[in-house]
Formats: C-alpha cells, sequence, structure tokens
C-alpha cells in the first residue's frame, strides 16, 4: 500500500506505517501527479486539485479529505473512474456554530443590539445548521429553517420557504452548500427582502452571495460577517471594508473539528483497505487546550453570554489580523492558531 498525504494533517504522522503502508508526505499544495502514478490512496485537505489532470493514469483508488467540503474534487470524474471519495462530513460544525455566535453576541455587544427573543433564520439544515440550531434554542432564539431537500424528504411541516425566512428573521446565517441552484442566491431580490436591520453571516460559500448587491444591501442590513468569499484568495477589498467582521475561511478551524476530520479521513481508509485495527481510530490527547468548554448560560444577561463567548472565541483578534494583511489570505488559513470549541 502507498498512501500520499497532504502533511498539514494534524494527528496523521505515523498513523498508517506500522501497518506496512509506504507513506509520503507533501505539503497538499505541491503534491502532483507524478507523486500519486503508483499511489492507492490520497489523504488530503482542500489544498489539493483533484481532477482529471491529477488523476488520469495513476492507480489511486481512494481520495479521502479531513475536511468537510470536497469543491476540490472532481467527483463525477472520479465516480466514473472508480475512484472511492470519502469527506469528513460535519467535522467543522461545532467550530461554524462558535463563529455564527462569537459573531452575533460581538457585534450586538459593540452596537448595543439587543438579541433575546429574535429569529434566527438557518439558510441550511446540515450537520452545521443543525449545530447552530442547538445553540439557537439553548440561547433563547426562535429559528426559522429553510431546506428544501430536507423539507421534500421529510415533509414541509418543520421546514419553512426561502421568502418567510428572509421576511421574518432577525438574524440570516448561511449553511446550504453551494451548486447550480444556489450559487448567487444570496442577490438583490434576497436581500430586498430581509428585514431592515437583519445581521446577515456567511461562513459556507462565497460563492453564494452575489457580492455587489451585498454591497448595495449594506447601508439597509445590521451588522455582517464574513468569513467566505467569492474569488478566494483575492477578496473585494470593497466589501471587506463594509463588513463588521472579516476573517479568510477559518469559521471551522477548531481543535476538536481538526480530530474529527482526521479521525474521519483516516477510518475511511481503515475501511476501505481492511486495517481493521484503525475503524474506531481518534486522536486522543491529554492536553487541557483539546478539551471543549461547556458554558453555563442560565440566567446570565446577553453582556455576560457576550462575555463569555468572547473570551473563549475573540472573534475581532481574527478579524484585525484579517484586515492588516489581506494580501495574506492563505498564509493566515495555513498558519492558523486552533481554537478550541465551547458548548452551551
Amino acid at each position: 500500500m502507498k498512501f500520499v498525504i497532504d502533511k498539514a494533517i494534524p494527528f496523521i504522522e505515523g498513523v498508517f506505517e506500522p501497518l506496512g503502508a509506504e507513506v509520503i508526505y507533501k505539503e497538499g499544495p505541491d503534491i502532483v501527479h507524478a507523486d500519486i502514478v503508483d499511489a492507492d490512496a490520497l489523504v488530503i485537505r482542500t489544498r489539493t486539485r483533484c481532477d482529471a489532470a491529477m488523476l488520469e493514469g495513476t492507480s489511486v483508488k481512494l481520495i479521502a479529505t479531513a475536511t468537510a467540503s470536497m469543491d476540490n474534487i472532481d467527483q463525477a470524474w472520479c465516480k466514473e473512474h472508480g475512484i472511492f471519495v470519502q469527506n469528513a462530513s460535519g467535522c467543522n460544525a461545532g467550530g461554524v456554530t462558535n463563529y455564527v455566535f462569537s459573531a452575533l453576541f460581538g457585534t450586538a455587544s459593540r452596537k448595543s443590539i439587543p438579541l433575546m427573543g429574535k429569529k434566527i433564520g438557518i439558510i441550511g439544515l446540515g450537520a452545521a445548521g443543525q449545530r447552530v440550531e442547538e445553540m439557537a434554542l439553548a440561547l433563547g432564539f426562535k429559528t426559522l429553517r429553510y431546506d428544501p431537500l430536507r423539507a421534500e424528504k421529510e415533509g414541509p411541516a418543520e421546514f419553512h420557504d426561502l421568502d418567510t425566512v428572509l421576511s421574518g428573521a432577525d438574524i440570516v446565517t448561511m449553511h446550504i452548500p453551494v451548486n447550480d441552484t444556489t450559487r448567487g442566491m444570496a442577490d438583490a431580490s434576497f436581500f430586498a427582502k430581509m428585514k431592515p436591520g437583519a445581521f446577515f453571516i456567511n461562513t459556507a460559500q462565497g460563492e453564494l452571495v452575489v457580492e455587489q448587491d451585498l454591497i448595495d444591501a449594506i447601508p439597509r442590513l445590521g451588522p455582517v460577517a464574513l468569513d467566505t468569499w467569492c474569488h478566494e484568495p483575492d477578496i473585494n477589498r470593497q466589501l471587506l471594508d463594509l463588513v463588521d467582521i472579516a476573517t479568510p475561511h477559518i469559521a471551522g478551524y477548531t481543535l476538536q473539528g481538526k480530530q474529527i476530520g482526521t479521525s474521519m479521513a483516516i477510518r475511511a481508509v481503515a475501511r476501505f483497505f481492511s486495517l481493521s485495527s484503525l475503524y474506531d481510530f481518534f486522536p486522543t490527547t491529554e492536553i487541557v487546550e483539546y478539551q471543549a468548554v461547556h458554558i453555563d448560560a442560565h440566567e446570565k444577561t446577553q453582556g455576560e453570554i457576550a462575555s463569555v463567548i468572547q473570551y473563549n472565541y475573540p472573534i475581532f483578534t481574527d478579524d484585525f489580523m484579517f484586515r492588516m494583511n489581506p494580501d495574506r489570505f492563505k498564509e493566515l488559513r495555513i498558519n492558523y492558531s486552533y481554537r478550541r470549541e465551547f458548548y452551551f
């Protein structure tokens, strides 16, 4: 067995070698066709483009990514050529949820906006959207749910149409994948239907948003927080200057998320190649900083909740570092100090 692995994946070095595998570690962007000609598996993040140019003529049978996103993988080509693809679905949900509420309470605190009893419109109820809803309900928010695929499968009773969500929500947060039907969904019409003063948060994908339409809408909206951008890493500087929080696509970058993502990728390889000793692999550690923090929100005021959230994830530090170095988008992501998650 020969595996080529992105060396930036944490907790993975030395896992496969004791089982007789030949392992090549390289920086994700530096992995090229010649590296994988005789490889059985690729274990990557989003930094390695897996398309026909990369994969044609190789012996790769499995691509396992330690991330939820698979935008860098030509899944249709892989399916056609018998390459199995497995992602780490949901691994970043906790980090994304922490980001949403740190952005929400942080900007509300700065602008003296009351939040208690407000409605959060959740666009997409996948792993991250569900976690956002759980925390929202734990903190006393009401939720409006938009997910047409789930509504079709489960029935419409627990879901709302998009117009209802946009017109009724005080906060709109995006957690839906980009595809032919969702690309550019947050356009002029979308923002016109939102309440004046409503928050807008996008931690999903930049291509969900028509950025010029958001720029035009910002004067009538409330706080705007963006972690994802069109044309990353070449971001829209005008938009950067207008939003309340700007970060370089790091919402899901937590220690727990990386542990989960790595474990899911390793388990995928283990099951594909029948490496039974790794079927339940999880990178355990005794380091206290790797453990999630429980926050008791019982009888706390909005200000107290805001303070404790900012203590556990001071999002404005990430915002400041990005604004000071917008040209270093990739570098800020690669060198990001993973934070630990909190929950209520």
